[in-house]
């Protein structure tokens, strides 16, 4: 079939400024709760927009791992292209989207660096194999081959044998601190709900768009 008749016809239930909160974050929080229970795979799944110094996006999935104190939090390798373009120029742009639901959500705002406690917090977590993981993968290095990776790992696994893993210097967290978060709702027709929120002067300001 050509990818132009593709086509679905979303049927959820409206987004109406009546049920929803002054602030994002709970209304971000009750869609990521409803998310979590309906969505088959990765519900915390978001696409990260990050800029270069020509000015040239790039967008990855990434999970986010913490919703709370006006912040979200995802983490990386920091050699990473990703975490070299928002140490030039914090501001990145979130999406996260759930088919199930029919729902999106928009996020642009700054960014910045966890503290190093956050971070070893969270790696301490991780599940072994992810950490090791964390120690053999040189992120967006060009390798020769798989086999490559594999013997980095290996190495990493023998390094550790028998001793808990810590963190790499080179890895860690990120916080954004939105400006503005956008909740689209799929209706029929096309007659998108889509509710902004956006801060203006410490205050969030929730405004309607057109879809």
């Amino acid at each position: 079939m050509p990818l132009s008749r593709l086509r679905r016809e979303y049927r959820a239930r409206p987004l109406l400024e009546s049920a929803a909160p002054a602030e994002p974050f709970a209304l971000l929080s009750r869609w990521l709760r409803a998310a979590i229970r309906t969505e088959p795979r990765e519900p915390n799944a978001m696409t990260l927009a990050t800029v270069d110094a020509r000015g040239r996006p790039a967008a990855r999935m990434v999970l986010l791992k913490a919703v709370g104190a006006g912040r979200l939090t995802f983490y990386t390798n920091l050699a990473s292209a990703k975490a070299r373009e928002l140490a030039a120029r914090p501001h990145a742009a979130l999406v996260l989207w759930w088919p199930a639901l029919h729902r999106q959500v928009r996020i642009t705002g700054r960014v910045a660096r966890l503290p190093r406690a956050d971070s070893d917090a969270y790696f301490a977590r991780r599940p072994r194999g992810a950490q090791l993981g964390a120690w053999a993968s040189p992120q967006s290095r060009v390798l020769a081959d798989r086999g490559a990776l594999e013997r980095r790992y290996a190495a990493a696994a023998r390094r550790f044998a028998g001793a808990e893993v810590p963190r790499p210097p080179g890895w860690g967290g990120f916080r954004l601190v939105p400006r503005a978060i956008e909740f689209w709702q799929g209706r029929r027709n096309r007659l998108h709900d889509r509710l902004r929120y956006r801060r203006v002067r410490g205050a969030w300001r929730r405004e309607r768009l057109a879809p």
